[in-house]
């Protein structure tokens, strides 16, 4: 047995659980209506919006913007009991399955990462971090897409803290090819890992396709130290988080960081690889 904190959420048949904050405050917003005897088709008339949308509304699937909550405590009487709820509706800066993570993260003193499809967060770029946020199904709001993207930013500043912590990333040859937002945004993001690679705190490689096989290719993997010394792995599919914190499991995936860093590229020949692809964008 191994402990682990799993976050399985969605939506339909995939995707993010919406935010229980959605979900009550729809819930809220339609027994306000009901016991005012007005329609999804008369609210819908008043604020632009098909019954089929003010129904999404109600259900939780969609966050209420604030201007439907205003017309709604007018139109139902709420007396201010429903436009309150709109500062409890921001976006989150991360989806809800990845909060401990970022957590273990921002507490990290050492930190060792593989990404096989893409860039890893804390080494995004701005334009590629909009652009992957953009491409997300089910789609999300420009709101949430701009708060996220800012928090990915934000994050990239656990690079220079002080006292600095030691982080290591390994980057699969095709993350470096697959041309998300463009290529001017891949030659920014390539330009960007050069310049972190810099830093005396931080390791990039890169694992190149002529390695063929190897222990990474069944996904991403972090493997992480706290300050109070907790060891901690995470993995990351589609729907499923997992955080694991049992010595057996963390040792197990840290001998494969292992593995990959030794067969992946020295971070001179990475950086090498690095500027050849941005010369090629």
């Amino acid at each position: 047995m191994y402990t682990a904190w799993c976050a399985q959420v969605e939506v339909g048949s995939l995707g993010e659980q919406a935010p229980i904050a959605w979900r009550y405050c729809g819930n809220q917003f339609k027994m306000w209506r009901q016991e005012a005897g007005i329609s999804r088709e008369q609210v819908g008339a008043e604020a632009n919006y098909s019954p089929d949308t003010i129904t999404s509304f109600e259900r939780g699937a969609r966050r209420p913007p604030t201007k439907l909550l205003v017309l709604g405590d007018e139109m139902f009487g709420a007396r201010g009991k429903l436009k309150a709820a709109a500062q409890y509706l921001e976006p989150e800066k991360f989806p809800s399955r990845t909060q401990d993570f970022m957590d273990c993260e921002a507490r990290a003193i050492a930190l060792q990462s593989y990404q096989g499809m893409l860039i890893p967060g804390l080494l995004q770029s701005e334009d590629f971090a909009r652009a992957m946020l953009t491409a997300h199904y089910p789609p999300l709001d420009e709101e949430t897409i701009e708060v996220r993207t800012a928090a990915r930013v934000e994050r990239r500043q656990l690079l220079f803290r002080k006292p600095p912590s030691y982080f290591a990333f390994v980057i699969d040859e095709i993350a470096l090819r697959r041309e998300v937002g463009g290529p001017e945004v891949m030659r920014g993001q390539c330009e960007l890992l050069l310049e972190l690679g810099t830093l005396r705190n931080v390791d990039i490689q890169v694992m190149p396709i002529s390695r063929g096989a190897h222990v990474g290719l069944t996904g991403p993997i972090t493997v992480l130290e706290t300050g109070d010394h907790e060891l901690y792995a995470h993995e990351e599919g589609q729907t499923l988080s997992a955080l694991y914190s049992d010595p057996e499991a963390v040792g197990k995936l840290s001998q494969r960081i292992s593995i990959i860093r030794m067969q992946a590229l020295s971070t001179e020949e990475s950086s090498e690889f690095v500027k050849r692809e941005a010369e090629s964008w």
